[in-house]
C-alpha cells in the first residue's frame, strides 16, 4: 500500500530548553518515558473534559506534535498560554504528515492507538490519498478529532483513551488529572463509544433512541457500522437514529 500524505494535519515543533517539564504537566502522556517512540496524547480542561488530541515525537532537541490542521492554531495558542516565563519555543515545523497500512519503513512510527491505523512520518515523500481511513476507524472504534472527540464535551475515558495508548495514569499532574484519574479508579463507565451496527444513514450527530428514550448518539458511519457514544444501560434490541436502524452487540 503506498504511503499517503494526510492534508489534514499540521505538525508543531515545540523546541527550548523546558519543552519537556513545560508539556510533561500539561498532556496525558508521560514525557520522562525513554524511547524514541511516537505517542498518542491529549490536553484536558482542568475539568478533565478534552480540548485537543495529537501525536508527540520527542526527538531529543525538540518534540514533533501532529495534530488535525483545523486545531493547529488553537492549540499554539492553548500552548503559549501556558508558557508563562518558560524557555519553550512552539512555532509550525511545516513538516508534512505521511501516512500508510502495514509495518513502518525507515523513518516512520507504528500508529500507537491500533495496529490497524498502521504507521505515521515527517517530512517523507507520499502520494495522494487513496486508503478509506473512516472505514478502519469505524471497524476499530477509533474516534476522531471534532467528531467523535468534542471539545469541553468528551471524557477521554468515555472515548477509550486507555485502550488507544493515550493517557499514562502512572505519571504525575497534569491539567484535568485529577478527574480522570478519579473516573479511572472510582467510577464504573456507564457511557462512552462503541462500534455499531448500523442500516440506513443519519448525519453524525443524530440522537439515538431507544423507544422514546435517549440513548446516545451517532456518528462516523462506514460499511454498515458506525462509531456511536451510548448509554449502556438503555443501548439495548433495535434503536433508531433518524432513519436508521442501530443495533450494538455488548459482546
Amino acid at each position: 500500500m503506498p504511503a499517503e500524505r494526510a492534508e489534514d494535519r499540521m505538525v508543531l515543533r515545540i523546541g527550548g530548553a523546558d519543552r519537556e517539564k513545560f508539556l510533561q504537566g500539561l498532556v496525558t502522556q508521560d514525557m520522562g518515558r525513554p524511547g524514541e517512540d511516537l505517542r498518542y496524547s491529549a490536553i484536558l480542561t482542568p475539568q478533565g473534559k478534552y480540548l485537543f488530541d495529537f501525536f508527540l515525537l520527542n526527538r531529543g532537541d525538540d518534540v514533533l506534535v501532529d495534530v488535525k490542521a483545523a486545531f493547529g492554531p488553537k492549540l499554539a495558542q492553548r500552548l503559549m498560554m501556558y508558557r508563562l516565563r518558560a524557555d519553550v519555543v512552539i512555532e509550525d515545523s511545516g513538516l508534512p504528515v505521511v501516512r500508510g497500512l502495514g509495518d513502518p519503513p525507515p523513518g516512520g512510527f507504528a500508529d500507537p492507538r491500533d495496529a490497524a491505523l498502521g504507521w505515521r512520518g515527517y517530512g517523507m515523500d507520499g502520494g495522494a490519498p487513496v486508503i478509506d481511513w473512516d472505514a478502519i476507524r469505524v471497524a476499530a472504534c477509533i474516534p476522531e478529532t471534532g467528531i467523535e472527540l468534542i471539545a469541553d464535551d468528551t471524557y477521554i475515558l468515555e472515548a477509550g483513551f486507555d485502550r488507544l495508548s493515550g493517557v499514562d495514569h502512572r505519571k504525575g499532574c497534569y491539567v484535568g488529572q485529577e478527574v480522570t484519574a478519579r473516573m479511572k479508579h472510582k467510577t464504573e463507565l456507564r457511557k462512552g463509544l462503541v462500534t455499531v451496527a448500523v442500516t440506513g444513514a443519519a448525519p453524525p450527530g443524530t440522537d439515538i433512541m431507544a423507544g422514546d428514550r435517549p440513548a446516545g448518539t451517532l456518528f462516523t458511519q462506514a460499511g454498515g457500522q458506525a462509531i456511536a457514544y451510548l448509554r449502556f444501560d438503555r443501548a439495548s434490541g433495535e434503536m433508531q437514529a433518524g432513519d436508521a436502524k442501530v443495533t450494538w452487540s455488548q459482546v
